[in-house]
């Protein structure tokens, strides 16, 4: 029995937006005893943020788990229901990520979750726009310019080797995460963006 793609559709995003919805970030700063990530910093709950807590163990825990989910989404989706349920999963976790039902709608901006989506639904694709980040953020050290430039890029990656659906559905995602950072592009534009290391992201 063929599944109608609206209802599976429907199915793969709520999956994945649950998958999304963990909140991460919040979770281990609160098991390791630094309280309410919110009150730090930005008031984000993504790796970036958890940073500046002073604990890189714990960033790079939250960076993992928050792309991991994305993956996750997308992976097991994918292998139960037919294309495109993986990636619209995918599409559902960054959602959650960036409005998670437990926090009041109030999540992060979903870069990792981001780039673990198109990881797992376009290996090459998710490689050349982590690249892309670990190669901005290198050379300028804004991990919004870093993340901005690598997203924006993807879709094009996912056209030149011949993706156009996953184009499409990266191109939503980096609209989603480019208005997520709409303070951070106004503070770049006057000079007064943080780098990577020190004040708000």
């Amino acid at each position: 029995m063929t599944v109608p793609f609206l209802e599976m559709a429907f199915v793969a995003g709520a999956i994945g937006y649950l998958c999304g919805s963990i909140p991460f970030g919040l979770v281990l700063t609160r098991i390791a005893g630094l309280g309410d990530i919110r009150a730090i910093g930005s008031g984000n709950i993504g790796a970036t943020n958890v940073l500046r807590t002073g604990r890189k163990g714990l960033a790079l825990a939250t960076l993992l788990l928050d792309g991991g989910k994305g993956a996750i989404a997308v992976l097991a989706v994918g292998a139960v229901m037919p294309t495109p349920a993986g990636l619209i999963a995918g599409i559902g976790a960054v959602v959650g990520h960036n409005f998670p039902i437990w926090l009041r709608f109030k999540g992060g901006k979903g870069v990792a979750t981001t780039l673990g989506t198109m990881c797992a639904a376009s290996p090459v694709v998710g490689l050349l726009a982590c690249a892309t980040w670990l190669a901005m953020a290198a050379i300028f050290r804004y991990s919004s310019l870093a993340a901005l430039t690598a997203l924006a890029l993807a879709p094009a990656y996912a056209l030149f080797l011949g993706q156009p659906q996953a184009a499409m559905a990266f191109a939503g995602l980096a609209v989603l995460v480019w208005y997520r950072h709409h303070a951070n592009l106004k503070r770049l534009l006057r000079g007064e963006e943080p780098k990577i290391g020190a004040g708000k992201t």
